[in-house]
């Protein structure tokens, strides 16, 4: 199963929509900042589903979770924009909070810096950078989880 993770496109949907035409995704996570960039993109896809969270940039009325815990190959995503847990500061608020749920695969944007490591516990961590320069690439076959960062 492919899963494509997008942050901060901030109107930039190019690389976007060529990252979806080159890896035809199960799956596709838009992080925030800016989530009607998600929703356009998805009206050319609508045989691919996509999960959306809101970051700092799309309004604090928006009705969609900030934070969302979802399932994909048995394996349990925790994605979030990330300016909640502070992440220009540090990690430490995100990967606590992806323990204590069980996630496998800890997902955030913000910082518009990629990132892409395997604790030691085994979780992932992941920062796609901004949409216009690069995404991430996650992997999941018969439970086994491979993450990857590609260039737009």
């Amino acid at each position: 199963m492919k899963i494509l993770v997008f942050s901060d496109s901030h109107r930039s949907l190019s690389g976007m929509y060529s990252a979806i035409d080159l890896h035809r995704p199960y799956q596709v996570i838009h992080l925030g900042d800016i989530m009607p960039d998600a929703e356009e993109v998805a009206t050319h896809y609508p045989k691919i589903s996509f999960c959306l969270v809101p970051g700092n940039c799309d309004g604090w009325g928006n009705a969609t979770p900030v934070k969302k815990q979802i399932t994909l190959g048995g394996r349990s995503i925790l994605l979030s924009h990330g300016h909640l847990w502070g992440v220009k500061s540090g990690y430490d608020a995100a990967v606590a909070d992806a323990r204590a749920v069980g996630a496998d695969i800890l997902l955030f944007g913000h910082t518009h810096v990629p990132l892409c490591r395997q604790l030691e516990d085994g979780l992932w961590m992941m920062n796609p950078g901004p949409a216009r320069s690069s995404y991430g690439l996650i992997e999941i076959e018969h439970g086994a989880i491979s993450c990857q960062l590609c260039q737009t």
